[in-house]
């Protein structure tokens, strides 16, 4: 899936993070809001809204083998595990900017995390889930599915920007 590649890239830019980190004991903490502007926006509520709000939506109404049907419970809990450590971050990159130079540890150790789980999740996509359950589906099912999945993506860019007005009082 195209987003993975995007998803992987900019693991790369964490990894270069988390090198500096390492090198100069401290980090851009723009740099950490941006990285987890993308997760929350791109990674999460783009890709894994589409996942759960369509994709897993219509294959939980399937006769899903009980290995299928649980892979599905694996990737929800996945993008728990996700959720969880990005606010995490959140939390360690304010505490880091308002002086507490022992939460840079906690901004490593979250962005670690995430470094080390987004690659194995999204093989697990790639190479068991997705293909699997392209079967479940006939051609006119996937068609509408993809169909769903682009109106999904239109509505993003609105709704990130809406909530940042109202966020602002405005």
């Amino acid at each position: 899936m195209i987003e993975h590649r995007l998803i992987e890239r900019m693991l790369t830019l964490i990894n270069g993070a988390l090198v500096q980190i390492s090198s100069e004991d401290r980090v851009d903490p723009f740099f950490i809001d941006a990285a987890v502007d993308f997760i929350r926006m791109y990674a999460d509520r783009t890709h894994h809204g589409k996942e759960e709000n369509i994709l897993f939506r219509d294959l939980d109404k399937k006769n899903l083998s009980p290995e299928d049907r649980q892979l599905m419970s694996e990737l929800v809990e996945e993008h728990l595990f996700g959720r969880k450590t990005t606010k995490a971050l959140v939390e360690a990159n304010t505490r880091y900017r308002g002086g507490d130079e022992a939460a840079l540890a906690d901004i490593a150790e979250n962005l670690k995390m995430l470094v080390d789980f987004y690659p194995e999740h999204i093989e697990k996509e790639d190479k068991v889930f997705f293909p699997h359950s392209r079967n479940y589906f006939t051609d006119e099912e996937d068609q509408a599915m993809l169909e769903e999945f682009w109106e999904f993506d239109r509505k993003m860019i609105h709704e990130k920007y809406k909530a940042l007005i109202e966020k602002l009082g405005g």
